[in-house]
Formats: structure tokens, C-alpha cells, sequence
């Protein structure tokens, strides 16, 4: 069995009604969400996971139950919604439901750190 999370990026545009329509609380993905799903995370509570892409058999292993998955003919098993019971997942909330997101915190960090070393480079 393989539960390996999908390019979260791609959902961006749909992912804020989704989890206002459907009482999403946590969504689990590889590579972090825009300021729609974040606003969308502090309106209604909810949570983006980050869970390591390629490692989807030892994810696996903290699946418990599988409770529901839906859309899952018109969006296919990968794109489906999973509903789970999980132990011990190996997931990090790296958006809150207060507005805090570790993917803007690295990429501010990331950009600000390039134009210094690129400053530097130009003396």
C-alpha cells in the first residue's frame, strides 16, 4: 500500500473551497500552499500538512483506517478526497490556522539571503 502526498500547488486555485465546502481540517500535500489556502486555514481552522514526497510506503504505515474517499471517479485515486484514520504520521503543520505559513517564512528568508549574495557579488 503506498499513501504519498500530492503537488499541493496545483490545488491552489480550488483548495480554499474545498475546505470551506467539504469542513476540510487538515490538508496533506509536498510542497506547500498560497495565501488562499492560508486565509481559507484561518477562516475555518484548518491546517496544511507537509508530509516527504517519495515516501509514500512508509506513510502507508501510519494509515489505520481508510473512512471515505470521494470524487474519486472524476478526479482519480490520486486527486481523490481520502478520508483517514491515521497513528503516528509523519507529517509537520506548516500552515496554521493563525496565518503562519513556513513556506513564506523560507521563501522571504530565501529571497532576502539571494539579493544579498548577489549584492555582494556586484561590488
Amino acid at each position: 500500500m503506498a499513501a504519498g502526498p500530492t503537488t499541493s500547488t496545483r490545488e491552489e486555485p480550488y483548495e480554499a473551497e474545498v475546505i470551506k465546502h467539504f469542513g476540510v481540517r487538515a490538508v496533506i500535500g509536498k510542497g506547500g500552499m498560497g495565501p488562499k489556502t492560508s486565509q481559507a486555514c484561518q477562516d475555518h481552522k484548518a491546517v496544511y500538512l507537509h508530509a516527504i514526497g517519495g515516501a509514500a510506503s512508509l506513510i502507508a504505515h501510519s494509515v489505520k483506517e481508510v473512512v471515505g474517499v470521494y470524487q474519486k471517479d472524476e478526479l482519480g485515486v490520486p486527486e481523490a478526497f481520502w478520508v483517514i484514520r491515521v497513528e503516528d504520521f509523519p507529517a509537520v503543520v506548516t500552515m496554521d490556522s493563525h496565518g503562519q505559513s513556513l513556506h513564506a517564512e523560507v521563501k522571504e528568508r530565501s529571497t532576502a539571503a539571494f539579493q544579498t549574495l548577489i549584492g555582494a557579488g556586484s561590488t
